[in-house]
């Protein structure tokens, strides 16, 4: 079942590999579903259901003139869920963008049906810089990247992935190759999706989300990200979400997937596929549904209380 029709429509290219719990991995920007291919494959190999879409707008999914905000974003992540059965025991894993579609879907839909999240490399929770923001992006910075991409698109990517990867004049962490992969992946999206997808993870701010991460929650961030700056996004989750362990990569940049894939791959499985499941721990004579809606309901619960209180 490639296509996914999500709530309004538009269709959505999807593909799941291997047969077990579901891991539902969300790509970044401006990429689609396939940079998550090693890890999707070591998923598959290691006995999970490996699901990775292809965000509206980007790779084969449809380019709808608008829709590109947070909320839409997680109805569709949730349309996916829906269609490809991953309702119980659900890994999500984000990268990027792809965190706050995470962060949205466990506010917006209280977090049904997952048992622990991986942000990796994540915008989360406020990219912008503002005076109770400091370590954010500045606006100017954005500006630039819209007026680069409005002028000349082409050349704009090729600067931007170097950064993205961490290339430099003596050293460069991925091969030529990938470069040119992942640029030919960015100009498969349309240019109007390519932007308004970059307002939307530049201006969205997440923190009121965060109190709906009731569940185990891995954390991975470079410290040499220049494109999304750990100070101001990894470091700042883990004081707020209880659950949350952080992981940095020292002199890593954002492109972590293709820069230490084999690492990655490792911490997610551990995390993911770990002993402890510590989601469940103390719930072991309930059945498999009976305890995620145990979990569901403990999210529900804390989302309430945390409403209850602003």
């Amino acid at each position: 079942m490639p296509m996914i029709e999500a709530r309004d429509g538009m269709r959505l290219y999807a593909k799941t590999w291997g047969d077990g719990p579901p891991v539902v991995l969300i790509h970044g920007w401006p990429l689609s579903g396939d940079s998550w291919d090693p890890i999707t494959h070591a998923l598959a190999e290691d006995g999970f259901k490996a699901i990775a879409y292809d965000r509206r707008g980007f790779g084969r999914s449809d380019q709808p003139s608008g829709g590109y905000d947070y909320d839409t974003f997680a109805d569709d992540l949730a349309d996916v869920m829906a269609a490809m059965g991953a309702t119980r025991d659900v890994s999500l894993v984000g990268f990027s963008m792809g965190g706050g579609e995470i962060a949205r879907y466990m506010s917006r839909h209280g977090g049904k049906g997952v048992a622990r999240v991986a942000l990796v490399s994540s915008v989360v929770p406020y990219m912008l810089q503002t005076d109770d923001n400091p370590h954010g992006v500045p606006q100017a910075t954005f500006d630039q990247m819209t007026e680069g991409m409005l002028t000349d698109r082409a050349r704009f990517m090729t600067g931007f992935f170097k950064d993205f990867y961490g290339v430099g004049m003596l050293s460069s962490p991925v091969s030529d190759e990938v470069l040119q992969l992942s640029w030919a992946t960015a100009m498969q999206a349309g240019l109007r999706p390519t932007l308004a997808a970059a307002k939307a993870f530049a201006t969205t701010d997440f923190r009121p989300d965060l109190a709906s991460f009731t569940v185990p929650t891995l954390i991975i961030h470079g410290t040499s990200d220049k494109t999304v700056p750990i100070d101001a996004t990894a470091r700042e989750v883990v004081k707020t979400v209880q659950q949350a362990t952080l992981i940095e990569y020292p002199g890593e940049p954002h492109g972590v997937f293709a820069t230490q894939t084999e690492r990655l791959t490792r911490d997610l499985l551990a995390f993911i596929g770990g002993d402890d499941r510590s989601v469940f721990s103390g719930l072991d004579d309930a059945t498999q549904a009976d305890r995620q809606d145990i979990v569901d309901e403990v999210t529900r619960e804390t989302m309430a209380t945390s409403a209850s209180m602003i």
